[in-house]
């Protein structure tokens, strides 16, 4: 399973070109069975301000060129998340498309931030543990904040996920932090963890980029620095559930 983390530099181009200029990056992005893409680069997580005026439902345009580009790629794209609009209100979402360009995992994020943010004024908590059926493993989708949470990787397991994606926007100011939750969640777990962190800044805040391929026993193969990147690495999903025979500390697990 080859896989493409594209670590995308935050900045006001960005923002004006928007999806025009990501549509264009993805046209370049070397083959892969999955490409997946950071936490609210649409918008840019810390402008709270372009939150409503740049929220859109879930057949918008943002989510029909992401459509075309799986069925055009031929490959699976974790879009990364946006703002979505919604009859239940405004949620940070993440959307997973297979190569045909069907929707097969759509997560809304449950652990909203609150310290220094205004994502827990702003949008609505999801209340689902999305776990997708893939040829290549069961894949988990969660969102930065969600890192420090370990129940719902658990429940991801439960739920028969051998391969974390975690989609990010996660400041350099707790950079290690966000070094170690990724090794953690993978290695608790026994559990491939690739993560897409933001690089770059918006609205006076630094993103910590180093977004990383993790194996089930939280070694890092592959991780990227703090600048703008594409990270590409080639996992064997089946090494999860090997690891898990031959080390079954999960089946050792109390459940209180």
């Amino acid at each position: 399973m080859i896989v493409t983390s594209l670590q995308l530099e935050m900045n006001d181009n960005l923002f004006q070109s928007g999806v025009d200029s990501i549509d264009r990056l993805l046209d370049n992005v070397p083959e892969s069975d999955l490409i997946m893409l950071p936490e609210m680069w649409p918008v840019g997580f810390f402008n709270f301000n372009r939150y409503i005026a740049q929220c859109e439902p879930i057949d918008g345009p943002l989510v029909n060129t992401f459509r075309n580009k799986a069925i055009q790629r031929d490959c699976f794209i974790h879009m990364g998340s946006f703002v979505e609009k919604a009859d239940l209100g405004l949620f940070n979402t993440s959307l997973l498309f297979d190569n045909n360009g069907k929707i097969v995992a759509r997560y809304r994020k449950m652990h909203l931030f609150g310290y220094e943010s205004q994502e827990q004024q702003l949008l609505t908590p999801g209340s689902d543990v999305v776990v997708a059926e893939t040829p290549f493993a069961k894949i988990g989708l969660s969102t930065c904040y969600d890192l420090r949470f370990p129940e719902l990787f658990r429940k991801m397991v439960d739920k028969g996920a051998s391969v974390f994606l975690v989609t990010s926007a996660w400041p350099k100011v707790r950079s290690e932090a966000w070094k170690l939750f990724n090794k953690a969640r993978a290695h608790e777990n026994l559990s491939f963890l690739i993560s897409c962190n933001c690089a770059g800044s918006n609205n006076g805040n630094r993103y910590a980029g180093n977004s990383m391929f993790v194996s089930p026993m939280g070694e890092v193969l592959k991780a990227a620095g703090e600048e703008g990147a594409t990270l590409t690495f080639e996992i064997d999903p089946e090494e999860a559930n090997s690891i898990r025979s031959s080390f079954p500390a999960l089946e050792d697990r109390v459940i209180f």
